[in-house]
């Protein structure tokens, strides 16, 4: 009986199994000992079968075989490597959440959990304005609505985002910049002006020119601010909007708690985390000191009015006096300096009388 060589590349570990390469010379032997194809019966063809295992065997080390075993089994065992997998990881898991749940000494620590109680208020961001700002201000208001959103995602007490009139600059940049806003959620953006959108009488425009002041805020109502990054350059522009459209329109009552350095214009998400503040603190002066940026230089009114009344206590009187000395010392020098000058005037004028070449 001849077999066909077995070379040593189909021992290899990722060739077939050994049953496989048993198999096929079981064939190719069959073949050869019945070349005319006759049905053998049972006696005939067991002889046929154990002479092509001992060929097979001889051909195939011993070093081989083990190996092609060593294959199969790790073929048939890689369902149960994968369970094994699963389960350490999960136990991993359960690691980890069982340390975040214990402080440093070791104490259980009670896992603070605060009820989301979304609110029935609505916050209209309007940016109808798209076509008066320049590409870097739109970029500028981009980054604002994204921060809105986080915020009011991890609110404790969301509200009614809209985002209205959505198209022009800021659609393209948030589509080349910011893509999953398409997958945000608890948001609804809009193409349509927000006067398509909601009630007349529901709206209130937020705007700093407004000589209304907001003193609560009423969760019936649709609350606007203007979506517009301009570097104060359109003033009282939100203030003529809300007018044009004949709704209502108030500003925060950021002057009854609040001293500023600067203007009482706010960034689009320093008036939306605001609102945020109070909704769930319900009190505006804190909402005001939890947000406000301290380059904004805010410090409360009470302060204020202390400084104007005289009430200061001996730190701020020494201070005051120390700053009074050097303002005092600064206008001396200042004088003195004149003098001088005045002096050195004088006698290069006197010497150009007497000698006019010089100067």
């Amino acid at each position: 009986m001849h077999l066909p060589a077995i070379m040593a590349s189909e021992m290899a570990p990722n060739t077939a199994s050994l049953l496989e390469v048993i198999d096929v010379e079981l064939k190719v032997s069959s073949d050869n000992g019945n070349p005319d194809g006759k049905k053998l019966g049972l006696n005939e063809a067991k002889p046929i079968e154990t002479d092509c295992k001992a060929e097979t065997e001889r051909a195939v080390s011993k070093r081989q075989l083990k190996k092609l075993m060593r294959q199969k089994q790790w073929e048939e065992q890689r369902e149960l490597r994968k369970q094994k997998r699963k389960e350490k990881r999960e136990k991993r898991k359960q690691e980890r959440r069982s340390q975040a749940d214990l402080s440093v000494d070791g104490s259980v620590r009670k896992r603070i959990r605060r009820d989301i109680i979304p609110s029935a208020l609505r916050l209209i961001v309007d940016c109808s304005f798209d076509n008066l700002m320049a590409l870097k201000d739109v970029k500028k208001l981009n980054k604002q609505i994204q921060r809105c959103y986080a915020e009011n995602r991890r609110s404790p007490h969301p509200v009614q985002f809209y985002l209205t009139s959505h198209g022009g600059q800021l659609k393209k940049n948030m589509d080349e910049n910011d893509k999953g806003w398409i997958n945000w959620k608890d948001i609804s953006i809009r193409s349509e002006h927000y006067s398509e959108l909601m009630k007349s009488e529901d709206l209130v425009y937020l705007t700093s020119d407004s000589p209304n002041v907001l003193e609560e805020l009423d969760e019936s109502k649709a609350y606007v601010i203007g979506g517009l990054v301009d570097h104060n350059h359109q003033k009282g522009l939100t203030y003529q909007r809300a007018q044009e459209f004949g709704i209502s329109h108030a500003q925060l009552p950021l002057g009854s708690f609040v001293k500023m350095n600067s203007r009482k214009v706010l960034a689009v998400n320093h008036v939306f985390e605001i609102i945020l503040a109070y909704l769930e603190r319900r009190d505006w002066k804190e909402a005001f000191f939890c947000v406000l940026p301290q380059r904004k230089g805010a410090v409360p009114v009470t302060e204020t009015n202390e400084i104007a009344e005289g009430k200061l206590s001996d730190d701020e009187v020494e201070k005051n006096e120390n700053s009074n000395s050097s303002a005092n010392e600064t206008s001396i020098s200042e004088t003195n300096l004149k003098h001088e000058l005045e002096t050195s005037s004088d006698i290069m004028e006197s010497a150009t009388h007497i000698n006019p070449h010089l100067g």
